[in-house]
């Protein structure tokens, strides 16, 4: 079973509401649930939707067609009806028009806007999802529990749930999908959820940031469970401030984060060179969106890789991680936190608006096996009777890290200029050279020892190779476990691991694959030029998406066939 609810309409119409206590609902109700978002940068007007696919599989992307459309006004029914099947059901207060009356559809004029003004005008909304609930053959228990939940009025509540009864009431049942059977405790997160409380098990103490969509759900969970989770978060007057605040708090010797999105990470250049020659631990969450500039502040876009590896001036160490699920957004942010800490380097995030707004059900979070590394050195091995040295140069790279006050008569001395083993700045050609071959045996070890090896699926020897990075991960396998269901020999290798880069994997399956394939969310295929920059292996062909928006299944199923032929 695999069904498609869209929900259309114009910001300030409760799109976001609708659309959470929906999905949410579906989650309860025991279904495989996957909901994503597309909305515009206004606070009232213009055309958002939100879909919510839901069945018996674990998706991890949107589809093209509809089942159910609801359609809070004639943009939302102009712009989606002809993406609802042959056999499904338009909801819509008011008249259809013509064409769409002689389409065949199954259409339902529901008088929403009617009935709530009888309760409670601002609710007009619940009308439609009780009947969207009736037309699914579902219960409304589990929403009424979730209405509880989500309003503070009592009042509130109960003028809710009738509605949802009214709504309900209004239509017939269409379908009656079966929820599969459980399969253990599930949670419901999005990317953005996910990668937060990441960073909240992982020990952060402190999170400044300055509001950037699609980044600002991390800041705006953190700061409403920071009572709870024992940590600061400051809102910065900008993304200078944010970074150089979030700097001082991991050198003070607590785990520290900031987050923004590509031109907020673009301000904050500065001060990751400063971390990087610095040596202070940092861990950043960029949250992609399409530039240049303001570009698309709402959407989403794979375009800031080479951008985010290539930041700041100069050469240091730094790592890239870019989660491919929202499963891997929480691992993957303990991950980033124990890894800057062992390399004292900056670990950058690389997410993505698609990522970060999409929410699914996922296995409820291991916390027994997570693991933080704080890489701190104790009093027991501070050198006798010689002075601490923050920069000591030691075979590994790596110098012991203690931060200002830890140890009485120790002093901690950083500085942004080249320096020597103390913090001194200096301009020694051979002290220079030393610290220079000290961050190099960082980058080598980090290599050798810390690598997250990409995923394999799918036939072990292919003919058609896909290879794929970051959220696109969701889409393309869903898109290659097709061709591999009719025997069509291909394979897919996603990466987490952006840089440093693992080519090993993909120099192994280049050998035997007749095509390689690369798919991302940019126009200029910077993945796979990154490959062929560091393996020499070129791409025949690429199959990219720049406008904005996320890939569906079936586009990437159509671009594969027409390679293919």
């Amino acid at each position: 079973m695999d069904m498609n609810l869209v929900l259309a309409g114009e910001a300030g119409q409760g799109l976001k509401t609708f659309s959470h206590i929906m999905a949410k609902g579906l989650f309860r109700a025991g279904f495989e649930v996957f909901a994503s978002k597309d909305y515009m940068s206004r606070v009232r007007g213009g055309h958002n939707f939100m879909q919510i696919r839901f069945g018996d599989e674990n998706f991890s992307a949107p589809v093209e067609k509809i089942d159910i459309l609801v359609a809070l006004n004639r943009e939302g029914l102009e712009k989606h009806a002809q993406r609802v099947k042959d056999d499904g059901v338009i909801l819509f207060d008011g008249d259809f028009g013509e064409e769409l009356r002689s389409s065949g559809k199954k259409l339902i004029e529901l008088s929403a806007s009617d009935i709530a003004a009888e309760v409670n005008p601002r609710a007009e909304n619940t009308v439609f999802m009780g009947a969207v609930l009736k037309i699914l053959s579902l219960s409304p228990e589990p929403w009424h529990d979730l209405l509880a939940e989500r309003f503070d009025s009592e009042q509130v509540v109960d003028d809710n749930q009738l509605l949802l009864r009214r709504g309900g009431e209004e239509v017939e049942s269409e379908y009656s999908p079966a929820p599969p059977d459980s399969e253990g405790d599930e949670i419901f997160a999005s990317g953005n959820e996910a990668l937060a409380f990441g960073a909240a098990v992982s020990g952060v103490k402190f999170y400044s940031a300055y509001p950037m969509t699609p980044s600002t759900d991390i800041m705006n969970y953190l700061a409403s469970h920071q009572d709870q989770l024992g940590l600061a978060m400051e809102q910065a007057e900008d993304e200078l401030g944010a970074i150089n605040m979030a700097i001082g708090a991991s050198h003070a010797g607590i785990r520290a984060m900031t987050g923004t999105s590509g031109g907020g990470f673009a301000l904050m250049n500065e001060g990751l060179g400063m971390a990087g020659v610095s040596e202070i631990p940092l861990v950043i969450a960029e949250v992609q969106r399409p530039g240049p500039a303001t570009g698309l502040p709402t959407r989403t876009s794979q375009a800031d890789l080479l951008f985010v590896i290539n930041s700041a001036q100069g050469e240091f160490p730094l790592k890239v991680i870019a989660p491919k699920t929202q499963e891997e957004a929480f691992y993957q942010t303990v991950r980033a936190f124990n890894l800057a800490e062992k390399y004292q380097i900056p670990v950058i995030l690389l997410s993505d608006q698609f990522l970060a707004d999409s929410s699914k059900n996922l296995p409820e979070f291991d916390l027994g096996s997570v693991q933080l590394e704080r890489y701190l050195i104790d009093e027991d091995s501070l050198p006798e009777d010689e002075e601490y040295r923050r920069y000591e140069f030691t075979d590994e790279g790596v110098s012991p890290r203690a931060y200002p006050g830890q140890f009485e008569d120790e002093v901690v001395l950083v500085d942004s200029h080249e320096h020597d083993e103390y913090g001194f700045v200096t301009e020694d050609q051979e002290i220079c050279q030393r610290i220079i071959e000290k961050r190099n045996k960082k980058r080598k070890r980090m290599r050798d020892e810390d690598l997250f090896a990409p995923e394999f699926s799918g036939f072990e020897n292919p003919d058609y190779l896909v290879v794929t990075w970051g959220s696109s991960y969701g889409p393309v396998r869903e898109a290659v476990s097709h061709f591999v269901n009719e025997d069509v020999k291909m394979g897919l290798l996603s990466y987490t691991d952006v840089w440093p880069l693992e080519g090993e994997s993909l120099k192994k399956l280049a050998g035997t694959a007749d095509r390689i394939i690369s798919v991302e969310n940019n126009s200029t295929a910077q993945f796979a030029r990154l490959i062929t920059s560091e393996t020499g292996i070129v791409f025949e062909d690429n199959i990219l998406k720049a406008d904005g928006r996320p890939f569906h299944t079936g586009e990437i199923i159509a671009e594969l066939q027409e390679i293919m032929s």
